[in-house]
Parts: C-alpha cells; structure tokens; sequence
C-alpha cells in the first residue's frame, strides 16, 4: 500500500469557542497544478466538517460516501451525530477499507462543534485509520512546518481574531520554506452558528528564508 502524496496542505486547530480547518486550493498531480480553486472539505452534517487530502480518486468517492452516510443517518433518525460519534464512525469504515483488496488511501482532517456541549473538536485520521483527539493538526507539508508554530502559539482558550493571525503565521512559514504555489488557502470555520467560509487573502508576497 503506497504512502499518501504530501503535496497538499490541511491544517486544523480548535478555539475558545470555534474549530478552523484550512486546505490548499490547488489541486495537483506530481509538479503540475490541474486546478486552482479545488474545495477539499465536505460538510457532513451542520456542525460538522471533513477534508481530505490523498490520492485523487480516493478522496473524493470515500468523502462522499461518508457524507451520504452521515446525512441518511440525520434524515432517518431526525437528529445529527455529533463529532464524536462521525470521527468513530469514519474511523470504522476506514478500517474496513484497509483490510479489504482496495483500500482508501485518505489523511482526514474532521472538525466540528459538539450540539450538546457547544465545545470544539478536531480529529486527526489517517490511511491506516488511526484517530485521535487533538487540539491542532496538520497533513501533508503543513506538518513539517507548521506543528512548531501551532505548539508554540496555540492555547485551548484563543479567540477567532487570535485563531487567524496563527494561521497566517503557517501560511506564511509555508510561503517562506516551500518552492510550491498552493494557490492560496480555502478557510473554514465551524462554531455554535453552524459552518461559514472565511475570506482569506493569502496573496501578499513573504521573502524566502
């Protein structure tokens, strides 16, 4: 089973009172970009959003078979799974993929707001359907040099404003160290409202290391 490409960027944390995830717009095949404006979430139900990174083909039919399965479950039993239970859940099919003849090869992001407790999640997956709980996560590049920053800077009780000068902070160090145009990041914020994407102007020029 081959390793995940790394040529893509997600980036998650959890706030005071919000969860932010972040993708890389392009969408890449080896040195070339096929597409600049690419969306690499789904969102899974009101308060709850997956993105993907990975192989081409697999990331986009496992993040809408997870999609469809989570909104059945919403409009069968009339009420939404909380992170939780969808982070377990994806987990579970995961695992059932890798033991089979094709299994995904998918890095996840998943963050959302719990219904009951009104408290931010973030979890980390990845293809060999490991999960866990954190406060910030990285995949792909990002996580050579963006988990420094996010370990220096981020605290459980930062506010939205304080949220998005770290993730500048990354994008900037990403600019600064890689040779590669990401075009831009697509930003996405989940807090007690629901899910709302956020203008992010990623277009200033940083100066290389």
């Amino acid at each position: 089973m081959a390793d995940v490409p790394l040529r893509e960027v997600l980036l998650g944390f959890t706030g005071k009172d919000y969860t932010i995830v972040a993708a890389s717009k392009a969408a890449m095949r080896g040195a070339t970009i096929l597409k600049a404006s690419d969306d690499k979430t789904r969102m899974l139900n009101d308060r709850t959003l997956m993105a993907y990174t990975g192989e081409a083909g697999d990331t986009v039919q496992f993040a809408e078979y997870i999609q469809a399965n989570v909104q059945l479950y919403s409009m069968r039993n009339s009420t939404d799974l909380g992170p939780s239970a969808v982070a377990n859940f994806v987990r579970g099919e995961l695992a059932k993929s890798l033991r089979s003849r094709n299994p995904y090869t998918v890095n996840l992001l998943l963050g959302g707001m719990d219904p009951i407790t009104n408290k931010p999640h973030l979890y980390w997956l990845d293809y060999l359907a490991s999960l866990a709980q954190v406060p910030y996560a990285a995949h792909g590049y990002a996580q050579y040099y963006c988990l420094s920053i996010l370990d220096k800077h981020h605290h459980p009780d930062i506010d939205f404003d304080q949220g998005m000068k770290i993730l500048r902070m990354c994008t900037d160090e990403l600019k600064r160290r890689l040779p590669i145009d990401f075009k831009g990041m697509l930003v996405k914020v989940i807090d007690k409202d629901g899910i709302r994407e956020v203008e992010y102007d990623d277009s200033r020029q940083v100066l290389s290391a």
